[in-house]
């Protein structure tokens, strides 16, 4: 991934990061939120070859992450000015394909508890609610309300 697309994947990120409800929930004081403005300017660097981008019109406009377990997607962010277009569930959807393809039994993705437009996305993907609880968010330095969903492939 060259250095430009890397930018804008962090860029994307971190603004629709900062769009969701889990942000605005956070209450997180500027230091902090530098800290996550920094590991998504990191994020691309240290997982390229794990990462699936959208364009529109040129430019990216969203991206997935499988960053650790093979069922696991651990990102999906959509720019705030792409939102509403259909590119979240894309992504979503091609991932779910590629995991069938590897033989995947399931899928898994994780959000904050307050995030109701990722959780209505991926319960329109297929992915219901196995947990919910507190969990501590290296990123953010605090414990969250999270939300674990897992979906079946077939």
């Amino acid at each position: 991934m060259a250095a430009a697309d890397q930018l804008a994947v962090s860029a994307v990120g971190f603004a629709a990061w900062q769009s969701s409800d889990a942000f605005r929930e956070s209450g997180l004081p500027l230091d902090r939120l530098e800290q996550v403005r920094l590991a998504y300017e990191r994020f691309p660097a240290d997982a390229t070859d794990k990462i699936t981008v959208a364009e529109l019109d040129g430019r990216i406009a969203g991206w997935t992450a499988r960053e650790t377990e093979p069922d696991y997607i651990s990102d999906l962010w959509v720019d705030p000015a792409c939102q509403g277009k259909g590119i979240g569930r894309a992504l979503v959807e091609h991932l779910l394909s590629v995991m069938r393809r590897e033989g995947l039994e399931r899928a898994r993705i994780h959000t904050h508890g307050s995030n109701a437009g990722a959780i209505r996305l991926y319960e329109r993907c297929g992915f219901s609610i196995v947990w919910r609880g507190l969990e501590y968010s290296t990123s953010l330095g605090m414990e969250r309300e999270k939300v674990h969903m897992e979906r079946v492939l077939g």
